[in-house]
């Protein structure tokens, strides 16, 4: 299993930038999507997680900038981030729990993350 991140990049701050991630493989389902970051110096932190249904939540540092979404056909997470500030400048991280084919369990994957990068 793979999960591909794609969106990341250089923006000025009040900008906006949406982020892809992509699961592929063997895949029989999966259950919860997040994305997290690592900013300079940082811990990694969780930034918003959606389940299969739709539920969400968000840490308070993204609340009303931010909004994660999902489409279960194409095994894709996606976070739009709007109003962004230099201090959302990190290494975007895709996760989430699969479990593949053939097997019982759901095992948690990550993606190989996204730089965005916000000047001020």
């Amino acid at each position: 299993v793979q999960l591909v991140e794609s969106g990341g990049g250089l923006v000025q701050a009040g900008g906006s930038l949406r982020l892809s991630c992509a699961a592929s493989g063997r895949i029989f389902r999966i259950n919860n999507m997040a994305w997290y970051r690592q900013g300079p110096g940082k811990q990694r932190e969780l930034v918003t997680a959606i389940t299969p249904s739709g539920t969400t939540n968000y840490a308070d540092s993204v609340k009303d900038r931010f909004t994660i979404t999902r489409d279960n056909a194409k095994n894709t997470v996606y976070l739009q981030m709007n109003s962004l500030k230099p201090e959302d400048t990190a290494v975007y991280y895709c996760n989430a729990d699969v479990r593949r084919i053939g097997y019982v369990n759901f095992y948690n994957y990550w993606g190989q993350g996204t730089q965005v990068t916000v000047s001020s």
